[in-house]
Order: C-alpha cells, then sequence, then structure tokens
C-alpha cells in the first residue's frame, strides 16, 4: 500500500487566513472574554482583602514620628560615636526641634509617645523641655542648659532611644512581638523580662487552638460517619441540628454559655441535685469555660469537611475489606480513614486558624491567664491606638496562618500521590 502524500500547504480558511493561526486568535478570544468576566471580581479581592493586608505589613514597620518631628536632631546625631553623650550642636539642634514642636503640639505628642515607648518617662521628659523652651537667651552650653531642666539629658539612654527611631521604617514592632529589641549598641537582644509577654501570648494561644481542635476532631469525626452512612431522612435531620448554631450570634452563644457554666447555673445545679459534686465547679472565666464555648462554636467547622469526603466514600471498599478477612475495625483503619484524611486536615486547619483568631470568646468567658494574641490586637488598636504593634502582632498571626496552609497543601498533595 503506497502513502498518501499530505499537501505542503498549510490548510486555509475561507477568508485566506491559516487555520492554525485563526483557531489561535479565537483561543486567545476565548481567554480575554474569561479574564473580562472575573475582572471585577479580581479588583473587588484586590481592594478588600489585599489591599488592607499590605497596609497592615507596612504598618508593622512604619515609624515617622520621631524622624518628622526631630529633623534637625536626627541631621546632628549622624556623627555621633555612641559611645559618649553627643555634642553641644547635638543638644543645640534638640532645643530648635522641640521649640518647633512647641506650637504644634500633636506632633510633640506623637514622638514624645513613641519616645515613651522605649523608655518609661520619655514623654514627660519632653514634655517638661519643651514647656521650659525657648531660652530667654542663648546659652553658652545648650548640654548643661538641658541638664539643668532635667538631669535625665545627661544619660546617654535616652540619646540612644532617639537614634533607634532615627529611621521611617524600624524593625521595634515585629521584634517586641516576639520578645526581642535592639540594645544600645545596635544588637538584636532578648527583652527585659517585664517586656517579655508575648512568646507565652502565642504560646498560649497555640495551645488553646491545638486543644479546641483535637476536641472537635473526636467529637466530630464520628459524628461525621454517621451523618454520612445514615439514611437520608435521618441524616437530613441531624444535620440541621449540626448546623443550628449558624443561626445564632456569637456573643448570645457565649452568653448563654455565661449563664450555664457560673456557680448557680444550670449545670451546676444539675450536678448538685444529682449529688455528683457537694460544691459548685468553677467552670466560668478559666480555661474550662473557654474550651467549652469554642468546641461549640466550632464543632460544625470540623463536621461538615469532613462528612463532604467522607460522603464520597464508597462503603464497598470497606465491605470489600472484610469480605477478604480483614477484621471490621482494621478495616475501617486501613481503609476508610486514610481516604477520609483530606476532610480531616481540612476541617481542622479550619479550626486551628478559627481559633487562633478568637477574641470574643476568651475575652468573656477567660481570665487574665486565658486571653489570646487578638486580644492584644484589639487593646492596642482600641486603647492604646498603638497601630505599629497591632499591625505586628497581626501580621505573626497572618504569617501562622499562611505556614499552616502551605505545611497541609504539602501533607495533602503527599498524600494523595501516595494513594495514587
Amino acid at each position: 500500500m503506497t502513502d498518501i502524500a499530505l499537501p505542503a500547504t498549510p490548510l486555509l480558511t475561507a477568508d485566506g487566513t491559516p487555520l492554525k493561526t485563526r483557531l489561535k486568535r479565537i483561543e486567545r478570544l476565548h481567554q480575554l472574554k474569561s479574564v473580562a468576566l472575573i475582572l471585577p471580581l479580581i479588583l473587588f479581592l484586590a481592594l478588600t482583602f489585599l489591599a488592607p493586608i499590605i497596609s497592615m505589613l507596612g504598618r508593622s514597620v512604619d515609624n515617622p514620628e520621631v524622624a518628622s518631628a526631630m529633623p534637625h536632631t536626627i541631621a546632628a546625631m549622624a556623627q555621633w560615636n555612641k559611645k559618649a553623650l553627643p555634642g553641644d550642636d547635638v543638644y543645640a539642634a534638640l532645643v530648635s526641634d522641640l521649640t518647633e514642636m512647641k506650637s504644634d503640639q500633636q506632633r510633640l505628642s506623637d514622638a514624645a509617645k513613641r519616645l515613651n515607648m522605649e523608655i518609661a518617662g520619655f514623654r514627660s521628659l519632653m514634655q517638661k523641655t519643651a514647656r521650659a523652651l525657648p531660652f530667654e537667651t542663648a546659652p553658652a552650653s545648650y548640654k548643661s542648659a538641658l541638664r539643668d531642666i532635667d538631669e535625665r539629658w545627661g544619660d546617654p539612654a535616652y540619646w540612644h532611644a532617639i537614634e533607634r527611631n532615627a529611621s521611617t521604617n524600624t524593625p521595634y514592632y515585629l521584634l517586641a512581638s516576639v520578645d526581642l529589641n535592639i540594645n544600645d549598641q545596635g544588637d538584636v537582644a532578648k527583652a527585659e523580662p517585664e517586656k517579655a509577654i508575648y512568646l507565652e501570648v502565642f504560646a498560649r494561644t497555640f495551645w488553646i487552638s491545638a486543644v479546641v481542635t483535637v476536641i472537635c476532631l473526636l467529637l466530630g469525626f464520628p459524628l461525621a460517619y454517621l451523618l454520612a452512612t445514615l439514611p437520608t431522612r435521618q441524616s437530613n435531620l441531624l444535620m440541621i441540628l449540626v448546623l443550628l448554631p449558624f443561626w445564632t450570634s456569637i456573643l448570645v452563644r457565649v452568653a448563654a454559655w455565661i449563664v450555664l457554666l457560673q456557680s448557680g447555673g444550670l449545670i451546676n445545679g444539675a450536678l448538685l441535685s444529682l449529688s455528683i459534686i457537694e460544691a459548685p465547679l468553677q467552670l466560668v472565666f478559666n480555661r474550662t469555660g473557654v474550651y467549652i464555648s469554642m468546641v461549640h462554636i466550632l464543632l460544625p467547622y470540623m463536621i461538615l469537611p469532613i462528612y463532604s469526603v467522607m460522603k464520597g466514600i464508597s462503603p464497598s471498599y470497606v465491605r470489600a475489606a472484610v469480605s477478604l478477612g480483614c477484621h471490621p475495625i482494621r478495616s475501617f483503619w486501613k481503609v476508610y480513614f486514610p481516604l477520609s484524611l483530606a476532610g480531616v486536615g481540612a476541617g481542622g486547619l479550619l479550626v486551628f486558624i478559627l481559633c487562633i483568631g478568637y477574641y470574643i470568646t476568651p475575652a468573656l468567658l477567660g481570665g487574665p491567664k486565658d486571653q489570646m494574641v487578638s486580644y492584644f490586637v484589639a487593646f492596642y488598636t482600641n486603647t492604646t491606638i498603638n497601630w505599629g504593634m497591632a499591625t505586628a502582632l497581626g501580621s505573626l498571626l497572618l504569617l501562622a496562618t499562611v505556614v499552616l496552609y502551605a505545611v497541609y497543601n504539602r501533607l495533602v498533595g503527599a498524600s494523595n500521590l501516595k494513594l495514587g
């Protein structure tokens, strides 16, 4: 049989355009139409999600207060050797800056507040010095004149604090959020014991989140399995009960738990009436109340992902293993459970991420030692108006969320590859 020779010339459309080129144009046009359809969603996400996150990350290193309020002092300190007190020219520049700030109390207040974070009492020092300025006549020595106003101007630590804030960007907030700081030599060092609180807060946050996640998994996995194996009518009824908490405000549910768990509440009253306990248990305003309320609120977030995966697992897999002589419990563990791991991972990740950002439940049901990172974010945002510290703590929570998602994605990918 002889081969049929194909024509050397490319196929053309009716208007003479090569068919391959025409197909590429059509495909490109479809791609542009698809992008145009989702462009409003992309813009919406960029404006409402990405822009605030980028702004938050910028706020965590933003440090304009001292640099904008004391430009002459910072310029004069450029030649300072940082070993002894600055020269008289630096003191003269400080007098000039404080004199100018006296007419702009907001600038003075912002700079004093920022420096007060470095050394307690710096705010009162700057306010006291500004009130004593300007001098009636130029002093022979600005250094002696300022030290006469307040002896603290003779302490190099206050000048080191100003020098550390010479830049409009600073790692201060990010370092402080992990109990570190920059010492007078410019090196990163551990914070003083009275200021080193955030590592303990983060450890507490992750511990509470891990405990709540494990409890939700222990309670949610059997319930999700029951939902997936029950007949449709009973399963739908049980699903309504699972979803019922979503129809009630979190604040209302927390308030209800306060009523139930308090010393004279229904739970203690029932236990006392049944003679199970002799005195009321302390179930509220401690870690126990936080665990109970958070598990109740977050349990549906564990059940639903696991249920959605289990619903797609055919029961014939376990039956086949049992028919081949494998014990039912071993069949469940070796066949059914690995197939449900994607749901377990998704539910665990969802619950854990929601836990580390919880604020209302620990604030209302917990004690001072039960507050999580979000409490301090709210404190710095609403009470002290310290946006730098609030955004630094928020940035670390965001980083933890991204790392958790990356680890989950890697584990799920490896699991799928292994199963395949």
